[in-house]
């Protein structure tokens, strides 16, 4: 009998321990700052966004999805149907796949990219 209590009370105990420790928290990590001042060069750091890591390619490319973001389609798919550049945060470019959205399933940009797309939009979106 008392082999019976000791063992549902190590089991007992041992569900509590186990259930006891559940973090819900997430560290979502800082992009790091960017200098408005430096010139955001659309071939060389935004097509990168597109055509990278994210593979937003895969499905917005020629004949796929739009907006073409293929290296030689992207501006002329983008600019300026997709970007506002007097209300830079409410271009479509920078919401849609954002971090934070809950519209594109897919793919989404990491912190670095959202920011660096909306210092592009802020500077003018310029096709440098």
């Amino acid at each position: 009998m008392k082999t019976r209590h000791f063992i549902a009370l190590v089991s007992i105990m041992m569900a509590f321990f186990l259930t006891s420790c559940k973090y819900d928290y997430v560290v979502v990590p800082k992009a790091p700052p960017i200098d408005p001042e430096v010139p955001v060069k659309f071939a060389a750091e935004i097509v990168p966004i597109f055509t990278g890591t994210n593979n937003c390619i895969a499905c917005h490319k020629t004949g796929g999805t739009a907006p073409d973001l293929t290296a030689a389609n992207a501006y002329n798919s983008i600019v300026p149907a997709l970007v506002n550049t007097t209300d830079a945060e409410s271009s479509i470019i920078y919401q849609f796949a954002h971090p934070s959205s809950a519209t594109h399933a897919w793919k989404k940009y990491s912190a670095a990219d959202a920011e660096l797309i909306l210092v592009w939009i802020k500077q003018g979106a310029k096709n440098n």
